[in-house]
């Protein structure tokens, strides 16, 4: 009686799901629901840990004065030793492994934006140490506080030469020159410096720019604006400034919002797109970025999201896909759920 009572439970949750968001598709459950936060959830990153991936960690921002960047287990329950609080307004989040920090030593980092102190940060991992004597300022040269906002940003790895950059988005900005490009500096005390080597990217002005992510091998940074399209560049900033495609818009409701890139060889894999108003997902070829299909995971007005593709324990066999539901809570999935291979 039980199970079937639970079964009912779990139908009435996924049609009222379905009934908030108007998707007309049919709801796909989470395999895991997260430990609520104390604020508002916003943007995760998953960081897979090599020893055993089934100790990987989900890092999650809480985005408030009194926010944080919350780490979850593949459970769900929040890992407070490895979280980090006292931040104000932190908004996304990225990761990146393997950062030179001198001759011998590497480190796998978290970098996130601390919207209120017009800065970012940059922690190791799976330490937890900060490596950036306080935060970095952002868009220092804007004379309008509002155009000193940060709230996207995205690690770059460049496979040239291990060079590690961060992209960085805010609130508001010029249609031109939207994104700043800093390059992650480390300095023989054990820490690491920002140096500003680039201003890009295109604005239509609707809306805002939020959601950042970067395709490590394929070498480009996809951003979307808002409410017009979701924009592609090269990561790297030798290639130059050139927008390369500007993609996708027409499939949306409203906001265009978190963007997760999954990886497979050969170039295979797609881009997982929030539709946060249709309370959908709309995902594209990451070959030619075409559009494939669209899912309904059952959030609610989902911002940030990410995956990874390789297994990490028995319920994420396939891969993880990891969307911020508008309850103060993160969904896992297990990647095989969203039928992309």
């Amino acid at each position: 009686m039980d199970r079937i009572t639970n079964k009912a439970l779990l139908i009435c949750l996924l049609l009222a799901f379905a009934c908030k968001t108007g998707s007309k598709l049919s709801p796909i459950a989470p395999d895991v629901i997260t430990e609520k936060t104390i604020n508002d959830t916003d943007d995760p990153a998953i960081w897979i840990n090599p020893e055993d991936t089934s100790k990987s960690i989900v890092f999650g921002t809480d985005k408030e004065t009194n926010g944080g960047v919350y780490a979850f287990d593949l459970n769900g329950k929040i890992i407070m030793e490895k979280s980090i609080t006292g931040i104000k307004r932190p908004n996304n989040v990225d990761l990146v492994y393997g950062l030179q920090l001198n001759d011998s030593v590497k480190t796998d980092v978290i970098a996130f934006t601390e919207r209120e102190r017009n800065q970012i940060r940059l922690f190791s991992v799976p330490d937890m140490k900060p490596l950036d004597n306080g935060g970095y300022p952002v868009f220092s040269d804007e004379t309008d506080p509002e155009l000193k906002l940060p709230m996207g940003i995205a690690l770059y790895k460049s496979p040239k030469d291990g060079t590690v950059y961060a992209i960085v988005g805010r609130k508001s900005g010029p249609s031109e020159g939207y994104l700043y490009q800093y390059k992650l500096n480390p300095d023989s005390s054990g820490t690491v410096n920002a140096e500003l080597v680039r201003k890009f990217g295109n604005f239509s002005e609707k809306k805002e720019i939020e959601a950042i992510a970067v395709d490590h091998e394929m070498g480009y940074v996809y951003y979307s604006d808002e409410q017009h399209c979701i924009r592609k560049y090269y990561a790297e900033p030798s290639k130059g400034n050139q927008e390369l495609s500007c993609f996708g818009g027409e499939y949306f409701k409203s906001d265009i919002e978190g963007i997760a890139i999954a990886t497979y060889e050969n170039g295979e894999g797609y881009l997982i797109v929030s539709n946060q108003q249709q309370g959908e997902f709309n995902i594209f070829s990451r070959k030619d970025n075409s559009f494939v299909k669209a899912v309904n995971l059952s959030t609610l007005e989902t911002d940030g999201c990410d995956v990874v593709t390789v297994p990490l324990n028995s319920t994420f066999s396939s891969g993880l896909f990891v969307a911020m539901n508008d309850e103060k809570n993160f969904f896992f999935y297990n990647l095989e759920k969203l039928g992309l291979k």
